[in-house]
């Protein structure tokens, strides 16, 4: 079973929107970076997927924001794995902000398989059905402290 996957951000200038806060499109980039950082850490990270020949590719995001976040805010970027088919995991996010203790942004993804020369679905290989598994259901992703 996989764990939850936490990665640290301090909120910088080149993340902040005219309006003072955090742009939309960064938190987006974020769900991408701490995704890749817990694939790697799962040891099926990029380069696997070259030597495997297949990939996971996003297909599908749903993004909520709750809270602004700031320049200098230090969040938690915090990720799983809720589900997995044959063509498919899901991946859940929570970003956290230690600081008051708010959940600043809900996501969640759905990953296909693809073969990389080709771009098509493709069934997940065993390395990848190993690899890639829920979170234990005895834990509580939301529990930040």
């Amino acid at each position: 079973m996989s764990q939850v996957f936490d990665l640290i951000k301090c909120v910088e200038a080149q993340d902040i929107d005219s309006l003072g806060h955090v742009n939309n499109v960064v938190y987006v980039a974020w769900m991408q970076e701490v995704a890749t950082a817990h694939i790697e850490a799962l040891g099926l990270g990029l380069a696997q997927f070259h030597e495997l020949k297949h990939a996971m590719v996003a297909v599908e995001h749903h993004v909520q924001y709750r809270k602004a976040a700031l320049q200098g805010d230090e969040l938690i970027l915090r990720t799983w794995l809720s589900g997995i088919d044959a063509l498919y995991s899901y991946r859940q996010y929570a970003f956290y902000r230690p600081q008051d203790g708010a959940i600043i942004f809900l996501g969640n993804t759905k990953w296909a398989c693809v073969e990389i020369s080709t771009g098509r679905p493709k069934r997940m290989s065993p390395t990848f059905l190993q690899a890639y598994q829920p979170l234990d259901a005895a834990i509580d992703p939301m529990l930040f402290k």
